[in-house]
């Protein structure tokens, strides 16, 4: 069986990547259009630095279309997903799953102690995909606790240790 799509590590730069995020901007700015306000109608550029970004992912069909796009930026200990997007006419037929496979790989052998991402509530396709992979919700972080629709979500990869109390043994 031919799986869904192949996921290659990309430059962030890299013209499949651009193009792939040009359009997941087009469809959100549809989504939001009446709000604004909204870090969605900024540009790559002004939104995410692209020396921030840990790795970028395109995923590609077996006739070399790329179809899917997704970026991990380091936030302290964790790394947080950025642009995830599927191209409508390639939904429904796992390339989200083979782009959240290579996500977390990447991640776990980044060192991260989860991936942490926001999305808003006009995604409800989006929540169910996180939910579905194992994404549980988190406490809207900055810069998102400001947009009022955010929902976060994050995925432990590696659990903190927690040590029992000191125990105080008698001499």
């Amino acid at each position: 069986m031919t799986p869904p799509a192949t996921v290659c590590q990309r430059r962030w730069n890299d013209p499949d990547a651009v193009a792939l995020r040009a359009a997941m901007t087009a469809e959100m700015r549809q989504r939001y259009a009446d709000r604004l306000a909204d870090p969605i109608h900024l540009s790559d550029a002004q939104a995410i630095a692209p020396t921030s970004v840990a790795w970028t992912g395109v995923a590609y069909t077996a006739d070399a279309t790329p179809v899917g796009h997704a970026a991990l930026r380091w936030r302290g200990a964790d790394l947080e997903l950025k642009r995830m997007y599927v191209l409508p006419a390639h939904r429904g037929r796992g390339v989200a799953q083979a782009l959240l496979d290579a996500i977390r790989e990447t991640a776990g052998r980044l060192g991260a102690a989860r991936i942490v991402l926001q999305t808003g509530d006009r995604q409800p396709d989006a929540v169910r995909r996180y939910e579905v992979a194992g994404y549980r919700p988190i406490p809207v972080f900055a810069p998102y606790d400001v947009l009022p629709y955010s929902r976060c979500f994050a995925l432990v990869l590696r659990p903190t240790l927690t040590l029992p109390a000191k125990v105080t043994v008698p001499a």
